[in-house]
Parts: C-alpha cells; structure tokens; sequence
C-alpha cells in the first residue's frame, strides 16, 4: 500500500495551511450594527450628561464673545471638551467649575474617548484575549476525546459519543479545512486545523492527554499514518480506526489501532442483512445509533448481577467482557457472572442521557 502522506481532504483544502491551527468555539456576539448603535447611544449619552453638568454650573464659566454661557454654549463647550479639541474660547474661571472639570468632566472625557475608539481596541485585544482562551483550555484539557476527520464517518461518531453522554467540551476536532472546523465550530466543537499525520497538529489537539482517538480519514494510507503518530504520543489512550478496505486492517491494528471498522464491508454487510431481512437491517441501524429505540452499551456487572447467569440479569446481555476475552452469552464459562466483568447489553435508550466523561459512560 502506497503511503503518500497526504489526506484527499487536505489536497482539496481551500485553504494554504503554514501551521497547525487552534480554533474554539466562538460565544454569540451582536450583530456589528447593534454593536455600532450601542456604542453611538453611550456616547451620547456621556455627551448629555457633560451638558448638564456644565450647564448647572453655567455661572462658573466664562465666555469670551459675550460674557455668558446659555444652553447653546454649554453643548458647544461639552463636544470641544470631550473630544479634546479645546479652542479656549469658553472656560471654567470659578474654583466650582474648575473642580467640576476635574473631577467629573476629565472622567467623563476619557469614558467618551474609550467608547470611539471601543472597536479599535477590540481589535487589538482580540489575540490577546484569544490566546488567554487557548491557554486555558489547554490546562484544563484532560481525558478528552480527539476525532481526527470531521467528513459524514467522523461527524457521525462525534455525534454518536455526545449521545452517549460525552460533553462537548471534552471533544476536539482535527481536520484540514477550514470551512469544515467552522462548521464544527458552529455546533459548539473545538477544532484543530491541520494534517494529522504531523506531530505538532495532534500535539495541539493536546493528543497525548487524550483518553480516546477517532481516526475517520478518508484514505486508508492516511489512518495508517495518523495512527502511527498516534499511537507514539499516547501510548494508553484507546484508538479506533476506520478503514476503507478489508484488508488493510491488519495493518492498523499493527500500527496500534484497538479497533479497527471497516466502512465499506459494513454498509456492504448492512446491506446484504437488509435484503434478507428488512427488520433485521432496521433492528441494526436502530442498535448502532445511539440516543434512540434500542442502544447497544458497555457497562460494569451490578452488586446485584454478580453470581447470577448472563439469562437472569434485567438487561439483554449479549457478551460478557472479561478480562481480555470476550465471552457470548451462551458460553458456559459466561455464567455466573463476576463482579470485575462488564457486559455487552441491549437496553432502551434514554430520553436525556446524563453527561460524563468518556465513550459509554452514560450508563456506566
């Protein structure tokens, strides 16, 4: 198999990636018009109030053309102030107004200051802040999930897993587009733009504190080589991979895969199981989506489970996980069962699956 190090996806890119790119979820700002209005009414409204002050302490300012201020000299005198023009035409001559403006007026002249030049220093901050947001997703980051490939196999098993309760901050995407991470974005994921056959893409995905590692990519010869590089950042964390062809699972499972799905024999299985059995094939596609009708979960043998058969227990068990093996429901070794076994069940899915940490823990 011919290993070009390259992910179709990442040849069709719109974009010339440099670098590995951070991307996280953005919160819901206002529109920019809102925003504009917004900013225009305090500005106005720190002009209004500047009037009022200078104009109740009419008396303690002094204007050259006439000698006296009325309402007409007071706006005058607040726009020229505010935004620090200053033409000396009109001054505060009493210790009143002079004190006036410098306890109120100054203020008032900064706040209108910051208010113009508000969009300005978004601007500005806006690395700084955004940079404060990744370092501290960074140091919180822990026992996470990564799903490297965000096309319909890895948007599925993202799905799958915040249906069976993972939290959507403990999910990290990692694909070469940037339209795609926008997309994943949007539906509340963070994401990671870049080739993750490269090291320094999946350390930014904060991989090798990763409890689990979806591989979804589109070729087969690229999930060999994003295992690879997995698998040597983290050596614990669980990898599942998805592969084309049958015959090259083998090989991710010798690059370090745990387990390997072959998507083409799958649907190919699916379908055949269909023909044959329309329910059947509904009854499958029921168990495999998570969150509806009839789930398929892992969980512990309960204090109540142990030392009784796989038939007596309140859920359709169909294997029991012990140790390394994997052991059917008429085994006999299956019976009776331990209390460091887990089974393989068929339960009823629940309306609002309760969050946790990791692949099955809804139900754990």
């Amino acid at each position: 198999m011919k290993l070009p190090g390259q992910d179709a996806i990442a040849r069709n890119a719109d974009e010339h990636l440099v670098s590995a790119r951070l991307s996280l979820p953005r919160r819901t700002t206002k529109g920019p018009l809102r925003q504009v209005l917004r900013r225009l009414a305090m500005a106005l409204a720190v002009l209004f109030l500047t009037v009022l002050i200078v104009w109740s302490d009419r008396g303690g300012y002094h204007d050259n053309a006439n000698g006296s201020v009325d309402f007409l000299d007071a706006v005058y005198y607040s726009t020229v102030t505010l935004s620090t023009t200053g033409y000396g035409d009109i001054v505060p001559y009493s210790d009143g107004a002079r004190l006036t403006n410098v306890l109120l007026v100054t203020p008032l002249r900064v706040l209108f200051l910051i208010i113009l030049v508000g969009t300005t220093l978004e601007v500005l901050t806006e690395r700084t802040r955004e940079e404060w947001r990744q370092n501290r997703w960074r140091s919180t980051l822990r026992d996470h999930t990564v799903v490297i490939g965000y096309g319909t196999k890895g948007r599925s098993a993202a799905h799958t897993l915040c249906a069976t309760g993972l939290r959507k901050d403990q999910l990290v995407i990692v694909d070469p587009s940037g339209k795609v991470i926008e997309a994943a974005n949007a539906e509340g994921l963070t994401g990671v733009i870049g080739d993750a056959t490269r090291s320094d893409v999946l350390l930014r995905a904060e991989v090798q504190r990763a409890r689990q590692i979806v591989i979804a990519t589109q070729r087969d010869d690229t999930a060999v080589l994003v295992t690879l590089t997995a698998r040597q950042l983290n050596k614990n964390a669980k990898i599942v991979t998805a592969v084309r062809e049958e015959e090259n699972a083998p090989l991710l499972r010798q690059s370090g895969a745990d387990a390997v799905i072959t998507s083409a024999s799958a649907a190919g299985r699916m379908l055949g199981m269909s023909v044959l059995s329309p329910w059947a094939g509904s009854v499958m596609d029921d168990l495999i989506q998570q969150g509806s009708g009839l789930d398929m979960v892992e969980r512990p043998v309960t204090k109540a489970e142990a030392g009784r058969g796989v038939r007596e227990t309140d859920d359709l068990v169909v294997s029991v996980v012990r140790g390394h093996r994997l052991l059917a429901y008429d085994d006999p070794a299956a019976s009776p069962l331990q209390p460091t076994d887990r089974v393989i069940a068929i339960v009823r899915a629940r309306a609002e699956p309760p969050e946790g940490p990791g692949l099955g823990s809804a139900r754990r």
